[in-house]
């Protein structure tokens, strides 16, 4: 029998989001391509990840994340109902727009950016709207506006390009909207400030944050969101429940317990994040100027296009990312920073290819 797609029309219409490229285990590869971090999260942290399987498994984990939300107030200095967790921050994105966004309403971010957002929105029924970053990438909080969007999402970092806005520019952003301003800050640990203190001055920001990034627990997946004590509640309503298990509760309670620990490893992505752009300079691209644990290069006009760079760098052993489906992303390649060995090696296999 023939029967008709029962899928939604919406849903049979879009595409679904398309993540990094991932390794074929049959042959040694090195993934800069997903923005992983390339050292391992501190002793005590997978102690407590071992402790946990062992003791507790067959136990329901706490329905709310309540551990997680007490020790990121207290590595925060907010209070744990300021603070929602998530089966990593994009569960966090999943519940904004469940909570603030009915179908037909207007979602918008300044483009190119985290295509999940686009993906998100249409299986919530509402519609996306792109607004394009100017030249000089600063904020377009005029055109932002004028969408009457109900949801503006910035990235700071930005992801794919890795440049900051002011916060000044997202503080009037929050003033002038009516609708729910959140700041994605995945990538902030790598940068020289963060958004936090907005929230002392914006009862309609969110701030998401990643321990898939700068805490190296991209594997366990949890994600954080801090606003109002009021928005959180309502956010609370819509989560799945059980939404982070015990082994990811109590990594992540390990790691806000732990974060200096983690300074080092920050550290050194940042100072290869340096070398690495000053490098492909020298060599013929153009680097655009990041604080994320990525950058963003123009490749150079030696005849390989984007796509071309991104399979013949595979060839060699390395996964880098291309966004093929961005007019504006054609002749630009995202690597990852790795290790120092990992950059020494992939700068070794550009020089064969140029």
């Amino acid at each position: 029998m023939n029967r008709p797609n029962p899928a939604r029309p919406d849903i049979q219409l879009m595409s679904g989001y398309t993540p990094g490229e991932q390794p074929d285990a049959s042959r040694p590869i090195i993934k800069l391509n997903t923005n992983e971090n390339p050292f391992p999260p501190p002793k005590a942290v997978l102690e407590a990840i071992v402790a946990a399987a062992t003791e507790s498994l067959r136990l329901y984990p706490e329905p709310s994340s309540r551990p997680i939300r007490e020790a990121a107030a207290r590595a925060y200095n907010l209070k744990p109902e300021q603070i929602i967790a998530g089966n990593g921050s994009d569960d966090i994105l999943t519940m904004i727009l469940r909570t603030f966004v009915s179908s037909g309403q207007i979602v918008t971010a300044p483009c190119p950016t985290y295509s999940l957002y686009e993906t998100l929105t249409k299986i919530q029924g509402g519609i996306f709207q792109q607004t394009p970053w100017p030249d000089d990438l600063s904020l377009p909080i005029a055109a932002l506006l004028k969408t009457k969007a109900q949801v503006i999402f910035i990235v700071r970092p930005n992801a794919p390009t890795g440049h900051m806005v002011a916060l000044a520019d997202i503080s009037e952003l929050c003033r002038k909207t009516s609708g729910v301003v959140v700041l994605d800050e995945a990538y902030v640990d790598f940068a020289d400030d963060n958004g936090l203190a907005l929230l002392k001055e914006h009862d309609n920001l969110i701030i998401t944050r990643t321990m898939s990034k700068s805490l190296a627990l991209a594997g366990l997946r949890v994600g954080l969101g801090f606003t109002t004590p009021a928005l959180a509640n309502e956010m609370h309503k819509v989560r799945d429940s059980y939404n982070i298990n015990r082994l990811a509760q109590a990594g992540a309670v390990a790691a806000l317990n732990n974060l200096a620990a983690f300074r080092p490893g920050i550290a050194a992505i940042r100072s290869q994040r340096l070398r690495l752009s000053q490098e492909l300079g020298k060599k013929g691209f153009t680097v655009q100027e990041s604080q994320a644990n990525f950058v963003l290069a123009t490749v150079p006009n030696n005849g390989l296009t984007g796509e071309e760079w991104l399979n013949a760098l595979r060839e060699k052993g390395f996964l880098i990312r291309f966004f093929g489906s961005d007019p504006s992303l054609q002749d630009k390649i995202r690597i990852t920073i790795g290790t120092k060995d990992e950059m020494d090696g992939f700068l070794n296999a550009v020089d064969e290819l140029l």
